[in-house]
């Protein structure tokens, strides 16, 4: 095939007003379709002039596209060749204020979890006080207790467990709907209960929405939203998880006087539970869901096909049926069809065990299960006697210690969402681990034989959550939402939510008594060695996916 071009190769980018693109640092290609013809030409990062070489085709992913405008004409004459994946990273055009509700109203899901951490600290002090609770039923032993604080996590457990084999079934839209109407009832049930037995019933509804929300939110936000932000947006959803945190420990410092302000605290979760539902139930479906489905042959090819376009459209905050999301739309369906050609339609229920599914679980899995099992419940609970050593005269006030920790993990989370996309995954992970790891010694250190010196137990503190809320907190979850193959990534994702939660529960089970048996000084120790492994595993097996679509990683990491 020849290709001519009779106007002077340059090309201007078309800049939504609102997001403005970086200058790429490396050689990258850009396509252009003119007049039924692809040509493919090289800009520098220093010169916006273009030299064309041999002509490549190319197709334009789903969420991967550049839009150009060019004064370039290309006539191409003999056999119209096939049209190949480009290895160029592309940069799609945007304005903000087209995912902005394409993210909030799915992150309500983490804030609403978050809410439950913050305020259920306050809410079991105001259920058991004989003057504040009113009720008659205040007086629940430690067994009871203990129920009414982890209902929501092993209904969150439970929860993780049902969406495994119905997750692609429900697709990520519904899914979201069912967790907001489950957020709802559990809160309206635990507000309003007239017994143990039905508070109970509360805290599990709640947490199987949970469940489903830290599933599906992660899943829709990243198979919808461009892909040089997914980082920022999938990070930010950790900080709507803080700030739920925060907002849980102001609604029971306010309510903690008042008789019966448990009702108050965990009542105040359902109208956030209903607005999530009304704002999820006005957005499109993801549109790389309908093309599996349609891959799957769970329907009409040509039906889904629309109906991907028009979700694709309505996402981006273009006319209907543009012919911008319809390109990349049968761009990224020819994509599918040619990477599942040989295989069945619908994988099995062990699929994640194998091949690159297995590869991307390692990855994933390996994540949130160090996130845990790096002791980060048991470091909290030292938070209060090591600000009160260090003389911090609210030490004597839970809430206020609890405040004073959570304003300072939303600050850190809050540096992880503006670098992510610059810095990128592994860098963070590795400088985050290894501060956690440090924190982690200098504790044992102080409990062993530097207790004279607080400040060294107060740095350490501080170091630790910091650097979680910049390592683990973020980029964990942020890599389980896009590592996973799209054939298996709605039932990988659930069994990395599964994995989260289980080692949680292990982990909040078995301090207690690892603490009595160990000691402080010891455990720590224990941590800071588990923190070691997990850097080793960084380093190692988590790749870098930064500026990358979840099609690009797909076929360029897992394979």
């Amino acid at each position: 095939m020849a290709s001519t071009v009779s106007t002077p190769p340059l090309f201007t980018f078309s800049n939504s007003p609102i997001h403005q693109l970086k200058k790429p640092r490396n050689l990258a290609c850009f396509s252009s379709n003119l007049n039924n013809s692809r040509i493919t030409s090289s800009l520098y990062a220093n010169n916006t002039h273009c030299q064309f070489g041999r002509p490549t085709f190319t197709k334009m992913p789903l969420i991967s596209s550049v839009r150009l405008k060019s004064k370039v004409r290309a006539t191409a004459g003999g056999e119209e060749a096939k049209s190949l994946t480009s290895d160029a990273t592309y940069q799609e055009v945007f304005s903000w204020s087209s995912v902005v509700l394409p993210f909030l109203f799915p992150a309500l899901g983490g804030l609403l979890f978050g809410y439950d951490i913050g305020a259920t600290s306050g809410a079991t002090i105001s259920l058991t006080s004989p003057e504040l609770s009113g009720t008659t039923w205040f007086n629940l032993s430690a067994v009871q207790l203990g129920l009414v604080v982890s209902g929501s996590l092993y209904g969150a457990l439970l929860g993780s467990l049902l969406v495994y084999p119905i997750a692609d079934f429900l697709g990520r839209r519904r899914e979201l709907i069912i967790a907001s109407v489950l957020y709802a009832i559990g809160g309206f049930a635990t507000a309003y209960a007239p017994g143990l037995g039905v508070l109970l019933v509360g805290r599990l509804l709640y947490g199987l929405g949970i469940g489903l929300a830290m599933h599906g939110a992660p899943l829709y936000i990243a198979e919808t939203c461009p892909s040089q932000i997914r980082g920022t947006l999938i990070s930010l959803k950790e900080l709507f998880i803080v700030l739920g945190i925060l907002l849980g420990y102001f609604v029971g410092s306010f309510q903690i006087d008042a008789v019966g302000g448990w009702r108050y605290m965990f009542g105040f979760s359902a109208p956030i539970a209903l607005a999530m539902g009304l704002g999820v139930w006005s957005l499109p479906p993801s549109p790389r869901w309908l093309l599996l489905r349609a891959v799957q042959g769970k329907g009409p090819l040509q039906e889904y096909k629309e109906k991907a376009v028009f979700a694709l459209s309505k996402l981006r905050g273009r006319p209907a049926g543009d012919k911008v999301s319809e390109k990349q739309i049968e761009d990224t369906l020819v994509s599918l069809k040619s990477t599942y050609t040989d295989q069945e339609s619908e994988g099995s229920i062990w699929e994640v065990f194998q091949g690159s599914s297995l590869k991307a679980f390692i990855i994933g899995g390996g994540l949130v299960l160090f996130q845990q099992i790096t002791g980060q419940p048991s470091v909290l609970y030292y938070a209060g006697s090591i600000l009160q050593t260090a003389g911090f005269s609210a030490a004597s006030d839970a809430t206020r210690v609890s405040v004073i920790i959570g304003v300072f993990k939303f600050l850190m989370t809050g540096i992880a969402v503006l670098k992510v996309d610059d810095l990128g995954r592994k860098p963070l992970l590795i400088g985050g681990v290894s501060g956690i790891a440090l924190s982690l010694f200098l504790l044992s250190a102080y409990y062993k034989f530097l207790g004279g010196y607080p400040f060294v137990a107060v740095a350490a503190l501080l170091l630790y959550v910091g650097c979680y809320q910049i390592s683990f907190g973020p980029i964990s979850w942020l890599m389980v939402s896009e590592i996973f193959p799209l054939r298996t990534r709605g039932k990988g994702i659930s069994l990395a939510v599964l994995t989260n939660f289980g080692s949680n529960a292990i982990v909040t089970f078995a301090f207690s008594p690892l603490k009595e048996f160990l000691g402080a000084e010891n455990l720590f120790l224990l941590f800071g060695a588990i923190a070691l492994i997990s850097l080793v595993f960084v380093l190692i097996s988590v790749p870098e996916t930064k500026g990358l679509s979840l099609e690009e990683i797909e076929s360029k990491i897992l394979k």
